[in-house]
């Protein structure tokens, strides 16, 4: 494990070009940096900025997929825009378009605010994946206006029309990617917080057209959220005091009744508070570099680690095994040792993305580093 590169404000999400170059969006000075190759000291060997004055940059995706795509588009916090682009750029070179003109804002909630956005395309590129994450950690979506088309995957044409709320109920799908086995849409999610130490368990799933995760209702299933009002059973309630006719409210809470059995459970269920970001799959037939066949095919995710836990979780890159393009449902430990053994964090990892040579990049904003992670075995 190497320093790559350095001197980043807030270096997030990073995702790989075509040509290797590698993305990197720093949220918070609201720039995309681009890095590449390689010094014999092991840095980057030319850092530039391919565009600034965004609004918390986030998402980064290339379109059409493939070794030549015409465009970058980049989420920010509040809109989708996209720059075009030949392979090699590495400064736009021209104004951006904008692709989806408002986007669902983010909460000011404790720990940051559920602001990032990401943006994925599927294989046969007639689809858009925008992630929304929540803008509480509980409200009722039902009564509050604030939650309209959040905590959800929205689903746009690439130029940008709006089609359907894709998938619903992922409190904050924060990393977003496209299995390339199944075709299937995978989501990096934080759940929901204040239930304990051990209270919700953040989770790593593939994500079907129409699926409904729970929030905020329930999770991980049909469990019920103890904070929300418990829903009615055939119009009668688990309260006796309830009786026909109901209010409106409780009606509408009774249909909450049918909600539950369509909860699905996450296919890697992980630590709580880990705060699960970006994902990426490894390929099937990486470089030079890469790694034992043991990997390739399998997911990698950062999580960022636990603000909210008596004991810390999180703070490493994971390795996600699947068979076939499915998860096995486990998950084990892949970078670690951003923690000292009393407890103090150095480094927060954020982002994932291999290399045309098939090692491992990886973001931390808590050093506000790119590291390298290069194989080294025979």
């Amino acid at each position: 494990m190497e320093i790559y590169a350095q001197g980043f404000q807030q270096p997030r999400l990073i995702r790989t070009a075509p040509n290797g170059d590698l993305f990197v969006a720093d949220s918070a000075a609201g720039k995309v940096i681009v890095l590449r190759g390689k010094t014999p000291d092991g840095h980057a060997a030319r850092t530039e900025t391919f565009a600034s004055g965004l609004d918390h940059p986030f998402g980064i995706a290339f379109y059409p997929l493939g070794a030549n795509p015409q465009w970058v588009y980049i989420a920010n916090t509040t809109s989708v825009i996209r720059f075009g682009y030949k392979s090699g750029d590495l400064v736009a070179t021209a104004k951006p378009e904008t692709i989806v003109p408002v986007l669902p804002g983010y909460a000011q909630l404790r720990g940051g605010g559920h602001w990032t956005r990401d943006v994925a395309f599927s294989l046969d590129g007639k689809r858009m994946w925008i992630s929304v994450g929540s803008g509480s950690n509980v409200d009722d979506a039902d009564t509050h206006p604030r939650e309209f088309h959040r905590a959800d995957i929205l689903e746009y044409t690439p130029d940008g029309a709006f089609v359907k709320v894709y998938a619903s109920g992922l409190r904050n799908c924060v990393g977003e990617a496209v299995n390339p086995v199944t075709g299937q849409l995978w989501c990096s999610t934080n759940e929901r917080d204040a239930l304990g130490n051990n209270l919700v368990p953040d989770y790593i799933t593939s994500v079907p057209e129409d699926g409904f995760f729970g929030w905020p209702w329930f999770y991980m299933g049909g469990h019920q959220d103890p904070r929300l009002p418990q829903p009615c059973a055939n119009g009668t309630g688990p309260n006796p005091q309830l009786t026909a006719p109901l209010t409106a409210d409780q009606a509408k809470d009774c249909k909450r009744v049918d909600l539950s059995a369509k909860v699905r459970t996450p296919d890697v269920i992980l630590q709580p508070h880990f705060a699960s970001l970006e994902m990426l799959f490894y390929p099937q037939h990486p470089g030079p570099a890469g790694f034992p066949a043991l990997y390739r095919g399998d997911g990698f995710a950062a999580e960022h680690g636990s603000w909210n836990r008596k004991d810390r979780a999180g703070y490493e890159v994971i390795r996600i095994p699947m068979h076939n393009g499915h998860a096995t449902g486990e998950f084990e430990d892949f970078l670690t040792g951003f923690t000292t053994p009393d407890g103090r964090v150095w480094g927060r990892p954020v982002g994932v993305a291999v290399a045309l040579d098939g090692s491992l990049f990886v973001s931390d904003d808590g050093s506000k580093t790119v590291w390298h992670v290069i194989y080294t075995g025979k």
